[in-house]
């Protein structure tokens, strides 16, 4: 099994690692090769700026999925919330001929998205875990 690598700030010792789900509104099959570039990077660089770090980034023609990595301080809701206006906003703008295409509206993603968290131990271990504190 792959050790999980552990990061520190000044309060925490934490890995803490998501699987984000978002798709596009009403699932219309409006991503194209260029466009899921230009996602990844928006992406890259926005979790930068909140000090998170973007491990996997793939899509397709509806959605887009994301590995992130973040500090403990960081509120998901509000990431979740910030890319996806930030990343609907640049596309929407960049491509917005081709995007009149699919929506009348200015919309690009659904409200909904799936977050998953993702860990280095089975619930098992962590149970087992949990179990046998205190043993000594």
């Amino acid at each position: 099994m792959e050790k999980v690598e552990l990061k520190k700030n000044r309060h925490a010792v934490f890995s803490l690692m998501y699987h984000l789900v978002v798709v596009t509104k009403y699932r219309k099959k409006c991503i194209r090769g260029k466009m899921l570039n230009e996602l990844e990077e928006i992406c890259q660089r926005l979790l930068a700026d909140k000090g998170c770090n973007l491990i996997e980034f793939n899509g397709e023609i509806d959605q887009i999925h994301l590995l992130i990595e973040t500090p403990p301080q960081v509120q998901l809701s509000l990431l979740v919330n910030s890319l996806k206006t930030v990343t609907s906003r640049l596309i929407r703008k960049k491509h917005s001929e081709y995007l009149q295409n699919f929506y009348s509206k200015p919309e690009f993603w659904a409200k909904s998205y799936c977050i998953i968290s993702t860990g280095g131990a089975s619930l098992e271990m962590i149970k087992e875990y949990l179990q046998i504190q205190g043993e000594e």
